[in-house]
């Protein structure tokens, strides 16, 4: 078989490669060029110069996987390639250690005013009373976030005899125990932690989360460090915190906009430390994600497993035929239930009803946990590692099949159980091939899985759809559909609106103040 590496990748992986296959390095192709040499080739090892098009997918007649040395997959049409039957697999494990460590050198330096020190010396300067730092040693550290990489800053903070306390709400308290972590809220966190670092994806829910309102709340003198991802923080905000002396000092790795601007407001503050992006920069992930994105791609020639694939795993054709038309309403289905719910999820249980029962739907159940985890979780959340990371989170994932129909003559339902509260979200196919949801906590739907849909309880009385609608209209939000009904609960009702465009967070928090609406939630279909 032939393996094309189009991009450059560490040594160390084309050498795995070579040990079985014949390996042709073959960087900086134009567009065209790739298009004319990939029908000869099996498999196709990219960074993110090479953009794999819907194109060079169709052209690809011999490929049957594609490996991205790296973690993101923005540069492949992975839906093409699924749709092609070719597996996509990428390298999220490579650089776990890389962030890790930087998150540790960040916050030292942070601490101790390495950066500030070493320009004073540059300058000829000797200023030992400029300089006095603090001891991380007893010192309170909040993790924000404990997926891999936020589980390894704990592992090392504790080791510096830090004591830790980490808000994730989608982790079991057994796992947390287990690291000797203390789970805690947010509030918790902002109120007793003297450094705080950052482990979460950039979502709606998580975008401009650490603000001019929870640096309030913060307790004074605290250090920040985000090595996570831009946006989370505002920056404006940060700046300010600063200066008020609210929090003492930052270590910032990734920003709102990158390349950094020159106008950002962090770069004319001194008790910043700023690094351009360096959380994956070592040579040891370079080539760990060569390396990890070779014997992925190896596995996939051999026919054998890979545990780092980002589209479906190889499933039975005749299984497949049956499920495929739901895989995406199925992942879709959990991204609305994960929106709707607050707490720790404990179980998630899928109910399928009618001649979809007759099939294997662990794919299916795959793609409902794909759908919840995904959009809360810093780390890339697959068809292969989904169960696992719902395990080792602690959750509960049951099947329930029946050849009785529901109103439909196949339905899929979904309910999510939280420390807190109990969602469901039910789903069927129209015309064989159209997703949608058909019920949402009882009340009967008829929605289209895409874009945003914005969900609002609200009490039962006249002009509520009209005040939510005046709002969306005066920012330019256009409603492509609107449903309303009652619930469950005596003198309320909730409306579903679909909306054409994202619904930016000040406009959210002006719904949510409406005099009547009861928590308004947005679902974004695309984070999902």
């Amino acid at each position: 078989m032939k393996v094309l590496v189009s991009d450059p990748v560490s040594q160390a992986g084309v050498d795995i490669l070579r040990q079985e296959f014949t390996v042709d390095v073959r960087a900086k192709l134009s567009a065209e060029e790739l298009l004319r040499v990939i029908p000869d080739y099996d498999a196709l090892v990219v960074r993110s110069e090479t953009k794999v098009t819907k194109a060079v997918i169709e052209a690809a007649v011999n490929l049957k996987i594609i490996g991205r040395a790296g973690v993101g997959v923005d540069n492949i049409d992975v839906e093409a390639a699924t749709q092609k039957g070719i597996i996509v697999v990428n390298a999220p494990e490579g650089n776990t250690v890389a962030a890790t460590e930087h998150t540790m050198a960040m916050m030292l330096a942070l601490a101790r005013n390495v950066p500030q020190a070493h320009a004073s010396m540059k300058q000829k300067e000797w200023q030992r009373g400029k300089f006095i730092g603090v001891e991380m040693r007893g010192k309170v550290l909040g993790i924000l976030g404990l997926g891999r990489i936020g589980t390894g800053v704990a592992k090392r903070a504790l080791a510096m005899e830090m004591d830790v306390i980490a808000y994730d709400p989608f982790i079991g308290t057994g796992h947390a125990k287990a690291l000797g972590i203390e789970l805690a809220e947010t509030e918790e966190i902002f109120s007793k932690a003297d450094f705080i670092t950052l482990h979460l994806p950039l979502t709606p829910e998580t975008r401009n989360l650490i603000n001019r309102d929870t640096f309030a709340r913060m307790k004074k003198g605290v250090r920040i460090i985000n090595c996570a991802r831009g946006g989370i923080i505002n920056e404006a905000d940060l700046t300010e915190a600063i200066k008020a002396g609210i929090v003492a000092g930052a270590a910032i790795d990734v920003f709102g906009k990158e390349p950094v601007e020159p106008d950002n407001p962090l770069l004319t503050v001194d008790r910043v430390v700023l690094t351009p992006h360096l959380g994956a920069s070592t040579a040891e992930a370079q080539v760990g994600v060569a390396v990890d994105v070779a014997r992925g791609i190896a596995a996939a020639l051999r026919g054998e497993p890979v545990a780092t694939a980002v589209n479906m795993a190889p499933v039975a054709p005749h299984v497949l035929e049956v499920i495929k038309p739901y895989l995406n309403l199925a992942e879709k289905m959990g991204c609305l239930g994960i929106h709707l719910t607050d707490g720790r999820i404990n179980t998630v249980d899928l109910e399928y009803n009618g001649e979809i029962a007759d099939v294997d739907t662990k794919m299916l159940t795959t793609a409902v946990v794909k759908g919840i985890l995904n959009p809360i979780l810093q780390e890339t959340v697959n068809y292969v590692n989904a169960p696992a990371i719902a395990k080792a989170r602690g959750i509960r994932v049951k099947e329930v099949k029946s050849k009785e129909t529901v109103h439909f003559a196949n339905l899929i339902t979904v309910r999510i159980m939280t420390d807190k509260n109990e969602h469901v979200v039910a789903g069927t196919l129209f015309g064989k091939q159209e997703g949608r949801i058909v019920m949402i906590d009882g009340y009967r739907v008829d929605v289209a899985p895409r874009d945003w849909l914005l969900i609002g309880p609200h009490i039962d009385r006249p002009g509520m759809i009209g005040k939510v609608g005046t709002i969306l209209g005066d920012y330019n939000i256009n409603i492509a559909s609107m449903q309303v009904g009652r619930t469950e609960e005596a003198g309320t009702n909730i409306m579903v609106m679909a909306a054409e465009s994202d619904i930016p967070t000040p406009v959210m928090l002006k719904i949510k103040a409406v005099d009547g609406i009861l928590g308004a939630k947005l679902v974004n279909f695309n984070a999902g």
